[in-house]
């Protein structure tokens, strides 16, 4: 893997601390120890505030339509944050370059606060929605910027590790976010819950200009325009049609989204600027193979968002219990990542291929299960929850070595932009994912209110999603299989 000369002096003296120890723990000392603690802390705390707010804002939206109204774009507000998520995560790279990753990650921070201060003071749904965008781009760019920082602070033996970091922050946001939403919502202080977002994120883009790297590449070009407006445009089709409750409405949204992703493919082949690095949309390519199985991951994982629902539908549960034991997804995805984020050589690449497996099993344990009423609640209780679990497990075991080599495969020159990529790619297919969910439910009966509704929506999503980790697996053994997993070995033997 090529390093960036300036560092060259900091991967020595890092890897002469680590004393040449490949297999440390993600705990180990020369993660969170020395200088390695400090960027540690820039880097999840970034992810941390992204996804703080996703929960939290989830958890208080009824009570802000409540006082200032707008229900009617209340779908948007999720809308226009991921669109612009997506935006402000394809153009990390380019801002890292530019900026340097202190400087990138301080204009991600303000640009953050300044869309959560916009939402504070927002007397209409309009002006909410317009600070909703702008966070949403703030937090794609700190989402996107800590896979590329990785590579510039960190030396490669902890590479994974520092990934399964990230991935523990996110898990962990997951349980924290609707709890701290649900005490702003209880005492109707939902302006509280942006303005408390301020303080960390002044404190985090000191803290980034202050301790990251601002040596910059210069590297310059005109942007892919094209490519970035047919992909906003497709996550916009794709989160309309989600909302449709007329079948032909979502059908029509999903066929124009994939007309649209026609287009935008065929645009970057063409493009001299690309949005993806070179190889990334080459069937015989590792790095596609890498990309389409972080994409069939994330589709695999979006009928997730019918699990409460289900949960209450049929087993009668609270929201409070159906919200967390459909948290067990995320949760198996911070555990899969600490499980095997210090592993390496052939044991690390045997998790690209291990993870879509457990998706698979998951994702049936759950659709044989979830259907089941008759036998109660308490019967299904324990594999049930296991399926759901599985699944994260399965993307968690997998993501910090899919990422890595992803760093492996990229052409020299563009792994920042392949490490941007990542995000860009994650969000884009939990877009497609969920708008597929949506009209894979609606098919099945899901909206006619009964039972049977219910249990065949259960039956179909669970199990037609499937799929996509099935097909996950001969990406996976492909991606493995290819130069990547040659360029994996050669970094190991260096």
């Amino acid at each position: 893997m090529k390093r960036s000369p300036i560092n060259e002096a900091q991967y020595a003296r890092q890897d002469q601390e680590c004393g040449g120890r490949i297999r440390c723990r993600l705990a180990h000392p020369c993660l969170v120890s020395g200088g390695n603690a400090i960027h540690s802390l820039v880097l999840s705390g970034g992810v941390a505030l992204h996804a703080l707010n996703i929960y939290i804002v989830t958890t208080v939206m009824p009570s802000i339509v409540r006082d200032i109204g707008g229900l009617d774009y209340y779908a948007w507000s999720t809308t226009l944050f991921v669109a612009a998520s997506i935006l402000g995560a394809a153009l990390s790279a380019r801002l890292l370059n530019r900026a340097g990753a202190g400087g990138a990650y301080a204009v991600g921070a303000i640009v953050f606060g300044l869309g959560s201060l916009t939402c504070a003071v927002a007397p209409s749904m309009a002006l909410l929605l317009a600070g909703r965008a702008i966070q949403g781009f703030g937090g794609g760019l700190l989402y996107a910027l800590a896979y590329g920082v990785i590579r510039m602070v960190f030396p490669a033996a902890l590479w994974a590790r520092a990934i399964g970091l990230i991935s523990a922050t996110w898990g962990t946001a997951t349980l924290i976010g609707p709890a701290v939403g649900g005490v702003f919502a209880e005492y109707g202080a939902w302006r509280t819950a942006f303005w408390s977002l301020l303080p960390l994120t002044a404190v985090l883009a000191i803290l980034a200009l202050s301790t990251l790297p601002r040596t910059t590449s210069g590297t310059r070009g005109p942007l892919p325009l094209a490519q970035l407006t047919l992909l906003i445009a497709i996550v916009l089709v794709l989160s309309v049609s989600g909302t449709r409750t007329v079948i032909g409405e979502q059908i029509a949204g999903v066929g124009a989204a994939l007309a649209l992703f026609a287009v935008l493919v065929a645009s970057e082949r063409r493009a001299t600027e690309r949005l993806l690095p070179h190889g990334a949309l080459s069937p015989r390519s590792p790095l596609a193979a890498l990309y389409a199985t972080i994409a069939l991951a994330m589709i695999g994982m979006q009928p997730e968002i019918y699990v409460p629902y289900l949960l209450q539908e049929l087993h009668g549960r609270s929201p409070l219990v159906a919200g967390y034991i459909a948290a067990l997804m995320a949760l198996g995805w911070t555990a899969g990542s600490m499980t095997s984020a210090h592993w390496d050589g052939g044991r690390a690449r045997k998790t690209i291929a291990a993870g879509p497996f457990f998706g698979l099993v998951g994702l049936l344990t759950i659709a044989a299960f979830m259907p089941v009423i008759s036998a109660g609640f308490a019967a299904i209780a324990v594999p049930l929850c296991l399926g759901i679990a599985a699944v994260g497990f399965g993307i968690g075991l997998a993501w910090p070595h899919i990422v890595t080599a992803v760093y492996a495969a990229a052409p020299a020159g563009e792994e920042e932009k392949a490490a941007a990529s990542i995000t860009t790619i994650q969000l884009f297919a939990a877009s497609l994912g969920a708008a597929l969910a949506g009209m894979t439910a609606n098919l099945a009966g899901i909206g006619e209110g009964a039972a049977e509704g219910a249990t065949s929506a259960a039956i179909w999503l669970f199990g037609l999603f499937a799929l996509a980790p099935a097909l996950g697996i001969v990406s996976a053994r492909r991606a493995v299989g290819g130069s990547a997993n040659r360029h994996m070995q050669n970094q190991e033997m260096h």
